[in-house]
């Protein structure tokens, strides 16, 4: 399953360390089929953190093509990454950019787990940037979020091909 990244950004009062009130407006990925489905998740993810009012400002679809989490990072550092080809047919060479989301706690561990990550690759690579993002936390789609239960009336096919 191929994720559809959004970019939501939400503006609320945020209180900061000195208790003070201040408007921010924080961008945020979510995984959803359309913009309808990425504002109705922005809402469910966020309405468990932020315990004020906050508004939805934009949505716009992300050039995001892959994340890679990671448990000890603390931000999101967005990586361009450019994939080399040969055209069978012509013999050139073609490049084709793709930018992933690595967490991680600064620039030069976000290469080194990015370049880990991609180590598996068959098609040569080059990570010609990686820059902090602004991107405050990221929410993926889980199956689980579906709530799929099986009607009475309907059996699960296994049992049916048994």
């Amino acid at each position: 399953m191929t994720n559809n990244w959004f970019e939501c950004k939400v503006k609320y009062v945020k209180i900061d360390e000195n208790g003070k009130e201040k408007k921010v407006t924080e961008p945020y990925l979510v995984d959803a089929v359309s913009f309808t489905e990425a504002e109705a998740r922005i809402h469910t993810e966020l309405e468990k953190m932020i315990h004020s009012d906050f508004i939805v400002t934009n949505i716009s679809k992300s050039n995001v093509s892959e994340l890679f989490p990671n448990e000890n990072g603390d931000r999101w550092f967005k990586a361009k990454t450019t994939f080399v080809s040969v055209d069978e047919e012509s013999g050139k060479e073609k490049k084709s950019n793709n930018y992933m989301l690595v967490e991680a706690n600064n620039v030069k561990d976000a290469y080194e787990y990015l370049t880990e990550g991609l180590s598996d690759m068959i098609v040569p690579f080059e990570i010609p940037s990686v820059a902090e993002s602004p991107i405050m936390d990221v929410f993926p789609f889980f199956k689980d979020e579906l709530n799929e239960e099986i009607p009475e009336n309907l059996k699960p096919l296994v049992e049916v091909e048994d």
